[in-house]
């Protein structure tokens, strides 16, 4: 069973009341992303769609321990360069319109302008979605290989089998 966020130093990051649906779809897009697999992240996307913001909130828990993780590593990891790999990652995964919301609202969240950022997403959680997923699959990837990457995200989650 996972505990919460807060728990983190010991290797958990996401509340036990997240279904495990929930966990695995976010888990999944990251797979995705960190694979630049579009079918991949077809085959995903509609799951996602149907808990948007659940899958959203479980996101921002996993990017913010994987955040943790490149800072206790000491890997060097600037805004910038979570820019250049969300629109990356986005240039390669998404059609033009989307891939334009995800890394315009993206740069602006990461100076710290939400409301503009709120505005580039036009309300859209997908969008949020496709932001977090691929930051998390670059910031993971950052500190780990891919099948380490996604072995750590199900044992934080609770989904280790």
């Amino acid at each position: 069973m996972s505990e919460s966020f807060d728990d983190s130093a010991n290797g958990h990051t996401s509340d036990s009341d997240v279904p495990g649906h929930v966990k695995r779809t976010a888990i999944d897009l990251i797979a995705a992303y960190a694979d630049r697999d579009r079918k991949e992240l077809d085959e995903v996307l509609p799951r996602a769609f149907d808990d948007a913001d659940a899958v959203v909130s479980e996101l921002k828990v996993i990017a913010a321990f994987l955040s943790r993780r490149v800072q206790q590593t000491g890997v060097v990891w600037k805004p910038a360069d979570s820019r250049e790999a969300v629109a990356r990652m986005a240039a390669e995964m998404l059609p033009p319109e989307l891939e334009f919301a995800v890394s315009t609202a993206w740069e602006a969240h990461t100076v710290g302008e939400e409301e503009a950022a709120e505005r580039f997403t036009r309300g859209d959680p997908m969008v949020y979605v496709h932001m977090l997923a691929a930051f998390a699959a670059a910031i993971g990837l950052a500190v780990y290989k891919r099948a380490e990457l996604l072995s750590t995200l199900r044992q934080v989650t609770g989904l280790a089998e």
